[in-house]
């Protein structure tokens, strides 16, 4: 297992090690991930890509704790989730983790602005107004707070959804395909959104995606193949050398 710096090891958002992740198929074990070795510094953009039956999206819900690893250990900062109770697990996930999804899972009977605060709900914190103010501003929805989803376009819901990542001020956010629902132009305001809240804002965001237009906004590419890593490419150095 390769050894972290220092540095390296504080800056880190997330980090995971030596994760495997096995299922029981019809008797037979299935290898999604197999002994996966990964750290993603605070403030960048990394895009995880591979065919269908890579394991990216396993190492996705894993490395979130939404699925528990076989085996191995998941940090989100200082805190290993590998440990945690089904508790403090959930507890993390409220208040440190936001998660963007490609069908973006808001709830109907809501409004855009409930919508935004329910994780904030959900764990008893209160919402700070000046906070959601900002990032309503920033993804651009807030002359849409008091509509429901059924009222907006898909890309207008998916800036509910990232909003609703953003609004518990979170370590990292996870986006699961976050443009897979989209139409093309739709898809790039969406990647520029996402683009500029690690510009500008330093958050951290962990992408799914099987679409290299949409890794193309991101600083560095993980691609998968049968649960290992196969390529780890960090693309503004590459764009800074060429």
């Amino acid at each position: 297992m390769p050894l972290l710096t220092a540095d390296r090891a504080a800056s880190a958002a997330v980090r995971v090690q030596e994760l495997t992740r096995t299922y029981d198929a019809g008797g037979q074990p299935v290898t999604a991930l197999d002994g996966i070795d990964a750290t993603f510094v605070r403030g960048t953009f990394t895009a995880v890509m591979g065919p269908s039956g890579s394991g990216k999206s396993t190492l996705l819900q894993t490395a979130a704790g939404l699925d528990r690893p076989t085996s191995g250990r998941v940090f989100v900062g200082d805190t290993e989730m590998t440990r945690l109770s089904e508790a403090a697990l959930t507890r993390l996930r409220r208040t440190k983790i936001g998660f963007v999804f490609q069908m973006f899972n808001l709830i109907g009977a809501l409004n855009v602005e409930e919508n935004i605060t329910l994780p904030l709900r959900l764990s008893g914190a209160r919402p700070d107004r000046r906070w959601l103010a900002e990032v309503t501003h920033r993804v651009g929805v807030t002359n849409q707070l008091h509509r429901r989803p059924a009222e907006l376009s898909g890309g207008q819901q998916q800036r509910v959804a990232i909003a609703r990542a953003l609004a518990i001020r979170p370590d990292v956010v996870f986006a699961d395909e976050p443009t897979g629902a989209l139409d093309s132009h739709t898809a790039s305001a969406v990647l520029e959104l996402l683009r500029s809240i690690v510009d500008d804002h330093g958050q951290t965001i962990i992408m799914v995606t099987h679409d290299p237009v949409a890794a193309s906004y991101a600083d560095r590419v993980v691609t998968l193949a049968d649960g290992r890593i196969v390529a780890d490419r960090n693309q503004r150095e590459a764009e800074a050398v060429a």
